[in-house]
């Protein structure tokens, strides 16, 4: 049975479609299992309205589970989650009402246009043609697929292709997007547009359950983070908060003259105690806090060691990645231990 909901609830907040809706997505101690293998083992998440959450995790960490569930293509064996304030197992229909989905791989039909895509799923949906039609045609110009309306999709580039699986997900003018890896397999170019389209679809009212592996993209794009491995919740916050938690900072120094690098590695090394790395011409240390930075440049002047770039910066999330979890986030888990799900049966929104 699921646990009374508690007053600082989340999913109690949103109950019902009725109360409050401080939290478009809320979910509480979700649990799915296949067999033996736990694909998650209570997790908690909860995207405010009008925000980003990344959902942040290796291969196999559970995420995508977490998104068919929240789109009612899986029930959870225990916990619960609402979206918008609707149930997703006991109220599914009114779930599909608000959501979309994009998955892991372009789901669109190859041999149609781009506007026979969009048409095919206004159609679905419920919608009159000429609405359809006049909803693929808005899209397509945001998107800026318009001028490749009319040719089969199959001639698409990859990153044509992403966006036009995104305009699909988004006929039915959902309130809350779960976009799952989106970018996957894209060259950076195209990321960074579909990045673009992402924040014009928040700045617009949308809300955004972001899953990925690259954690430049959830820091882009992410005004929370949930850090997620192995079906565990890790870490969760702010994107600047997760990366000032590691308490670490690293210093860069590239010396004026290459043939000065053993001797900024020594002066590194006296001063942090610690094995600076070296990448190429950069010398690389962690240091504790700002003070380090006049230290280290009295020290070098002190050498002898003219510098031509010094750097202080944070921790990336990468970095906070590794601290954590002790292993990249680009990392895969070992065959047998992967999220058992198929992408065959993603979709991108559910027929009413």
């Amino acid at each position: 049975m699921l646990q009374q909901a508690r007053a600082d609830d989340p999913v109690a907040a949103s109950d019902g479609g009725h109360g409050r809706t401080d939290y478009a997505i809320a979910a509480e101690g979700l649990v799915k299992r296949y067999g033996d293998t736990i694909a998650l083992d209570g997790v908690d998440l909860a995207v405010r309205t009008g925000t980003v959450l990344g959902l942040l995790g290796p291969n196999g960490a559970g995420k995508t589970t977490a998104v068919r569930i929240l789109a009612t293509l899986l029930e959870p064996d225990a916990g619960r989650a609402t979206v918008g304030g609707y149930d997703v197992v006991s109220q599914a229909h009114q779930v599909r009402q608000l959501l979309g989905l994009t998955g892991q791989f372009a789901s669109i039909d190859e041999t149609l246009t781009g506007m026979e895509n969009l048409v095919l799923i206004g159609r679905l949906l419920g919608m009159p043609r000429a609405r359809a039609r006049d909803r693929a045609a808005q899209l397509l110009t945001t998107f800026q697929l318009d001028e490749a309306a009319n040719r089969s999709a199959k001639t698409y580039s990859g990153g044509m292709r992403r966006r036009l699986d995104l305009a699909a997900s988004l006929v039915g003018d959902p309130r809350v997007l779960c976009l799952d890896e989106p970018t996957t397999g894209l060259d950076p170019r195209s990321r960074l547009t579909l990045w673009d389209s992402v924040r014009d679809l928040v700045k617009g009212g949308v809300t955004v359950l972001l899953t990925t592996q690259y954690l430049d993209e959830a820091d882009a794009l992410a005004d929370d983070i949930v850090v997620i491995d192995r079906g565990k919740v890790i870490a969760q916050g702010t994107p600047d908060e997760l990366k000032s938690a590691t308490g670490v900072q690293r210093l860069s120094v590239r010396p004026s003259d290459d043939a000065d690098v053993p001797r900024v590695v020594k002066v590194l090394h006296e001063y942090t105690r610690e094995e600076p790395e070296v990448r190429g011409t950069q010398v690389i240390t962690k240091v504790d806090d700002e003070s380090a930075l006049p230290a280290v440049v009295r020290a070098l002047d002190e050498a002898g060691v003219a510098v031509r770039e010094l750097l202080l910066r944070g921790s990336t999330l990468d970095e906070v990645f590794l601290s954590i979890t002790g292993h990249p986030a680009e990392e895969s888990r070992d065959e047998g231990d992967t999220d058992p799900e198929t992408p065959a049966a993603e979709t991108e929104r559910m027929p009413a």
